[in-house]
């Protein structure tokens, strides 16, 4: 029976990304040597990074003045290594669930940091709209997409301050324009790589301005300067990174990823908005394509497990929602195919029809 990967992270990879991996864990580039053991300093490694910096760079546009780390401690590590290089004066951050409360909760270590607005008395239902960023921050942060209830922000909003962009979940999903950032930052297990790196995408010439000392293993400028060398950097988890990032140019670019983004996130919702025994979490005009999020509707709340079981059975794999949802969620990330979504609907629908 074919299994579809719906978890939420880690998660699906395309399948030659895995199997190319693979060879190279057996054997890199034939020298005898598994890439789990290389030094990272072996000549053969050095174009594995510069050819991923360099893809990075092309599929989302990046500007000149930019640089591109690889880094270890996932989106975890940058909600106190973002404060601790940009936060000057103050900061302005959206909370729009779990993850960016738990960002500005870090930011609040190293000085003023402010709430603009919530969603969290709506248990993060909704993208707030009709906030002010004060004009006197030094940065405004957002988590583009929220995986644990299903919302996502898909344009970059309107600020008269620089953005900083959480995009562990949707990066290179969507076009970006990275010009307006000072730094993106994204754990690589959904879009890009197995878990254990992050990338994490600097303005140059911010860097340095804040007004305090500044750990060497968290000043981004140390990293900068080795070009993610300053330790060993997660050879493993950035060589998937390459493959992959190969197989988004291949496949036609963040433009491809986005169209089929789109095309699969209506596939599900439309079968969700039809379906007499779901409903989806969330305002439509915020719902992301990269987590879809749905319930049963109230009539039938006694049919969630037997549904569940019911498309354990049929390969449905990992659409268990978060405890603070319930109900499920099917993480449809780049890799995920056209036919996993129509795989879904078509059991939504069979077990309708038992009903």
């Amino acid at each position: 029976m074919k299994k579809y990967n719906f978890n939420a992270g880690p998660s699906i990879l395309p399948r030659e990304v895995i199997e190319n991996t693979a060879k190279q864990i057996l054997d890199f580039n034939g020298s005898g040597l598994s890439l789990m053991e290389i030094s990272h300093r072996a000549k053969d490694f050095q174009p594995v990074l510069d050819e991923a910096v360099a893809l990075i760079k092309e599929l989302l546009n990046v500007p000149e003045g930019y640089s591109v780390l690889f880094l270890g401690g996932g989106a975890s590590l940058q909600f106190t290594q973002v404060p601790c290089n940009f936060l000057i004066k103050k900061a302005a951050y959206l909370n729009t669930g779990v993850w960016a409360k738990k960002a500005l909760k870090e930011a609040k270590l190293y000085g003023e940091a402010v709430e603009v607005a919530s969603s969290a008395d709506a248990n993060y239902t909704f993208i707030p709209k009709d906030y002010v960023i004060p004009t006197d921050a030094d940065y405004f942060h957002i988590t583009t997409n929220n995986t644990i209830y299903g919302t996502e922000i898909r344009r970059e909003p309107d600020s008269p301050v620089p953005l900083i962009g959480d995009m562990s979940s949707d990066i290179f999903s969507r076009s970006v324009d990275v010009s307006k950032y000072d730094c993106i930052y994204a754990g690589a297990q959904k879009n890009l790589a197995m878990a254990g790196v992050t990338v994490i995408i600097v303005k140059d010439d911010k860097l340095g301005r804040a007004p305090r000392e500044i750990p060497t293993m968290l000043d981004y400028r140390t990293h900068v300067e080795k070009g993610s060398m300053f330790n060993t950097p997660p050879v493993v988890p950035i060589y998937s990174a390459l493959e992959t990032l190969r197989w988004i140019k291949k496949s036609g670019g963040v433009e491809a990823m986005d169209k089929k983004a789109k095309q699969r996130a209506e596939i599900i919702y439309s079968e969700i908005d039809r379906n007499k025994l779901f409903k989806g979490t969330v305002r439509e005009e915020d719902r992301s394509l990269m987590n879809i999020c749905f319930v049963m509707n109230e009539e039938y709340a006694e049919l969630e497990k037997p549904f569940m079981e019911f498309a354990t059975e049929r390969g449905m794999v990992g659409i268990k929602g978060h405890r603070s949802v319930g109900g499920f969620r099917a993480s449809c990330y780049n890799a995920m195919s056209l036919e996993g979504a129509e795989a879904l609907v078509a059991c939504m629908k069979e077990f309708e029809a038992k009903k």
